[in-house]
């Protein structure tokens, strides 16, 4: 038993003294961190930004119980308008803030940063937490109201814009489909006056047709007429042909013929008989 309780003793007193080390590094590395941090300010009151901006990056990176160090640097952004940069310092500063004080005067900053960036709703939150670390601060207090006004007129020109941005909207969709209607309507226009065109064609092929169907009529008429004789040479065929002027019709040349013809057989026949009785009978051949 007294070797059990003397090896408990043993390490409860290791821990104790390993912890006294660790505590004591804790509080050297924290004097270290404010003494780099006072030499910060000392460069930044010179007007040495680079060698301040080094020595609060040593402090912070020496002991993260300073918030000090990152506060500080963040403010030296700020004068710098670097306000993203001082932005992540002064979070930090609020993280590792162990007072309300400290942690005050961080989110008094960041609300500050939002004022500059112009997010006002934001701004409202870190002024509101800032209170909350220090409800007595007019200065933040009246930051909040200054904030609280910006964010409403934000609001309301944020409403104003949309409403504008909805009306420019409902012109420009009017004036689209009035265009479009005007388009619809020239294209029905065009459409008309190629369908007015097409039936004038039409129209002109017609009668183009009608002419080439009238000459090709009066061709053939001409044609007909060519072989067949006119009304009039079948009126003269058809009347029965009249005798001209001292000719003899075909029944009087009969009757003259018939008249020469028997004269003649007169004549012969008494040239006949006269060649009977004056012809003298031989009895030999003549040779």
């Amino acid at each position: 038993m007294k070797n059990l309780f003397f090896i408990l003793l043993l390490l409860v007193a290791n821990f104790i003294v390993a912890q006294d080390d660790e505590d004591e590094q804790r509080a050297r590395n924290l004097r270290d961190s404010k003494n780099l941090t006072w030499d910060g300010n000392k460069e930044l009151s010179e007007d040495n930004f680079i060698d301040a901006e080094v020595d609060y990056r040593k402090a912070i990176a020496k002991s993260d119980q300073n918030a000090a160090a990152p506060y500080n640097l963040g403010t030296a952004y700020y004068d710098k308008e670097t306000y993203s940069e001082a932005f992540g310092r002064f979070k930090e500063a609020g993280e590792v803030a162990t007072t309300k004080a400290e942690k005050h005067q961080a989110y008094h900053n960041m609300g500050n940063v939002f004022m500059k960036r112009k997010e006002y709703e934001k701004a409202v939150e870190a002024y509101k937490e800032a209170l909350r670390n220090n409800p007595k601060d007019d200065e933040t207090r009246y930051n909040l109201a200054l904030a609280k006004e910006m964010l409403k007129k934000d609001q309301e020109q944020n409403n104003q814009n949309q409403d504008n941005k909805d009306q420019e909207d409902k012109q420009d969709q009017k004036d689209k489909n009035e265009n479009k209607e005007e388009g619809e309507n020239e294209e029905d226009n065009k459409d008309q006056d190629k369908q007015d065109q097409g039936d004038q064609g039409d129209e002109g092929d017609q009668e183009d047709q009608q002419k080439e169907e009238n000459k090709e009529g009066e061709g053939d008429q001409k044609e007909e007429q060519k072989k067949k004789p006119d009304q009039g040479d079948q009126q003269q065929q058809e009347q029965p042909q009249q005798p001209r002027p001292n000719q003899l019709s075909k029944q009087q040349i009969q009757n003259l013929l018939e008249a020469m013809q028997n004269e003649e057989k007169k004549v012969q026949e008494k040239i006949d008989a006269q060649k009977v009785k004056g012809v003298k009978v031989k009895n030999e051949k003549d040779w």
